[in-house]
């Protein structure tokens, strides 16, 4: 009997603001950040980020269909991070699918992972200012033996973690892998994998933190619970920050949306988008992935009074039927084929989950020091409240590289 080997993959995000390789290409052109002509690996970075931009806008497109209401939070770079290492292992329709569906199609396979290999490492950092990480790990039964050349790539291209456990001990396979997630995430994410599935091989976790210091934080002081307009004649009540600063601030008559940008230290950028009443369908089938292009010609410095509620939510989501709504299916099928993994023929993707949290408070994150005041002009301030409906972004200027994209339904996260 043939039995079919179940490969689990979950996918962490967390906000704490409180294809396939030719065989002629050797491993070791990967290997080291060195041998990576900046040049190259940046125009790589730039091209993979804009295209994983889109495929972000697509994924929200997607959920806003399944979730008309209520808050939606992703991280398409956890998520597109965690397949393009998968796809190592793909070969035939199933990588075509991934490369399709992640809008990878129009990058070479060397390009893709050498954008990706710049990318991780750039994103990467630990300052008093900003903490990020994104990172992969496999866990693996030893009876799958994998093929070396597939665990050599995954672990130079990708930095991958690679953790021997015992899938025939279910429970204590859970309790290890969760474990190693809330460590990853400094306890932020616990007991994300609920149950793993008999037969289970192995399991590919993802996760991306960050946390990050405004680069003028909110005084205290000032937050009041104020009412937030979810919908006509429904309100809830939320705390909300308020600030006077110079903010870059544009409107966008196509999408009739306002945008604002507030900056956190070291090149990250938190993306405001409020749309005008009744216009959040308007603005989410209007993003593409030179949208910031578009608004960095808009925008302009402004004194502006800003209000902004106070955020603590969550979202998990099955990726597995979103994705397969996307077309990417056959990872996970029995016809799938990842036997550049290992030469199991039924080798498929069991689960996909996605988790992502996303807290946001005065300081940007929990137990930030303080910072100083800006010097304002004498002018009249612009107004932004976002006291209804909005869309935000969070993302790395440089390249730019989105690692947050969400849709703030409610704000009380209920």
């Amino acid at each position: 009997m043939n039995l079919m080997l179940g490969l689990g993959l979950f996918l962490a995000g967390l906000l704490t603001v409180k294809g396939l390789l030719q065989d002629r290409d050797a491993p070791d052109m990967y290997e080291s950040p060195v041998r990576v002509q900046e040049s190259r690996g940046k125009k790589d970075a730039r091209e993979l980020t804009r295209h994983n931009m889109e495929f972000g806008f697509k994924l929200l497109k997607r959920l806003s269909n399944n979730i008309p209401e209520g808050n939606i939070l992703l991280s398409s770079l956890s998520i597109s991070t965690a397949f393009s290492m998968l796809s190592l292992g793909a070969q035939d329709s199933t990588l075509e699918e991934i490369r399709e569906g992640f809008n990878f199609k129009e990058m070479s396979d060397r390009d893709l992972h050498m954008g990706f290999h710049y990318l991780l490492q750039r994103l990467n950092r630990e300052t008093q200012d900003i903490k990020m990480s994104v990172g992969n790990a496999l866990f693996m039964d030893q009876k799958l033996r994998p093929k070396q050349r597939f665990l050599k790539l995954a672990k130079t291209v990708y930095d991958a973690d690679m953790v021997l456990t015992d899938f025939q001990d279910l429970e204590n396979a859970q309790k290890d892998i969760n474990r190693y997630i809330s460590r990853k995430t400094h306890s932020r994410i616990k007991n994300m994998v609920k149950n793993i599935d008999p037969g289970t091989v192995m399991l590919l976790t993802n996760y991306i933190y960050f946390q990050g210091r405004w680069q003028y934080e909110f005084d205290p002081k000032n937050t009041k619970e104020e009412e937030f307009f979810i919908e006509e004649g429904k309100t809830v009540k939320v705390p909300m920050m308020f600030q006077r600063g110079i903010y870059d601030m544009a409107y966008d008559n196509q999408l009739s949306c306002t945008i604002l940008e507030i900056p956190y230290r070291e090149n990250i950028t938190a993306t405001f988008v409020l749309p005008d009443k009744g216009k959040m369908k308007l603005l989410e089938q209007g993003l593409h992935a030179d949208i910031f292009a578009k608004w960095k010609k808009l925008l302009s410095k402004r004194v502006v009074d800003v209000s902004v509620p106070k955020l603590d939510i969550s979202a998990t989501y099955n990726m597995k039927k979103v994705l397969s709504r996307l077309g990417i299916s056959k990872i996970f099928e029995e016809n799938g084929d990842l036997t550049r993994i290992s030469s199991h023929r039924s080798l498929k993707v069991g689960e996909a989950v996605h988790k992502a949290e996303l807290k946001m408070n005065e300081k940007g994150t929990e137990g930030a020091a303080g910072s100083g005041a800006q010097t304002l002009p004498m002018e009249t301030p612009q107004t932004m409240k976002l006291n209804h409906p909005f869309i935000l972004m969070i993302y790395e200027e440089l390249m730019p590289s989105m690692a947050f994209l969400a849709r703030i339904y409610d704000p009380s996260g209920k």
